[in-house]
């Protein structure tokens, strides 16, 4: 018989966060293969035509996440190792996860300051989990 878990607020915006980095990829690599073809896209074409702008910005977005997610990841499992994940460390890994949702929007739809505004919003969640880990 399973036991039954409780997973935190923390490490489920973490898995969320995993989630929507391993499944961003899908829809620009889908319209790299229609502008270039399948074997191009899984090759390396010498000069590939241009993909359409929403899918190079996903493409962006996807490696911004990429990039935020190991800091974001270290930082959750410091908090839970340690124990001391709280109100405050859920609060600030939500704020992460919902904040990189809307930084992909924004990337896809061209929207630049709600991009910029959504990638601060991530870093402050960040912040606020490093916050309760260094005792602030």
């Amino acid at each position: 018989m399973a036991k039954d878990i409780l997973i935190s607020t923390d490490l489920t915006m973490l898995t969320w966060s995993a989630a929507l980095c391993a499944l961003i990829w899908v829809p620009y690599i889908l319209a790299r293969i229609s502008a270039w073809g399948l074997l191009d896209a899984v090759g390396y074409p010498e000069s590939p035509p241009p993909v359409a702008a929403w899918s190079a910005r996903l493409h962006k977005a996807h490696l911004n996440l990429v990039e935020n997610l190991a800091p974001f990841a270290a930082l959750v499992l410091v908090a839970h190792v340690a124990g001391v994940a709280n109100e405050t460390t859920a609060l600030g890994a939500q704020i992460f996860f919902w904040a990189r949702v809307v930084h992909a929007i924004a990337y896809v739809f061209a929207i630049p300051f709600l991009r910029t505004l959504a990638f601060a919003a991530g870093i402050a969640g960040m912040a606020m989990i490093f916050a309760v880990i260094v005792g602030w």
